[in-house]
């Protein structure tokens, strides 16, 4: 797990960098909000956030049952999606 915030830090970081300003909701739900209880409140609220983005980045191959939901959301909107590989160089790969 703490390998995963350092990660996600760092794209954040480099989202920053490039002019973005990310959103990554699993660095700031945990803080108040209980995963195994308030699942669907917390997915709820990822998609509120989801829907006031301009585009999504998927970053390296991986997808959570929550990012795949959000996903979907993504594509169902039309929402422009950006992928990444995971290395520490995040560089743009195509997905089709």
């Amino acid at each position: 797990m703490a390998a995963n915030i350092e990660k996600t830090k760092r794209c954040c970081r480099y989202a920053v960098d490039n002019n973005c300003m990310p959103i990554a909701p699993h660095l700031m739900y945990p803080q108040f909000v209980d995963e195994a209880t308030e699942r669907q409140l917390a997915i709820h609220m990822d998609l509120v956030l989801l829907g006031k983005c301009e585009e999504v980045w998927v970053i390296g191959n991986k997808l959570s049952k929550g990012m795949a939901i959000e996903l979907e959301q993504a594509k169902w909107w039309g929402k422009h999606i950006r992928y990444f590989d995971d290395d520490d160089e995040m560089k743009e790969v195509s997905h089709d």
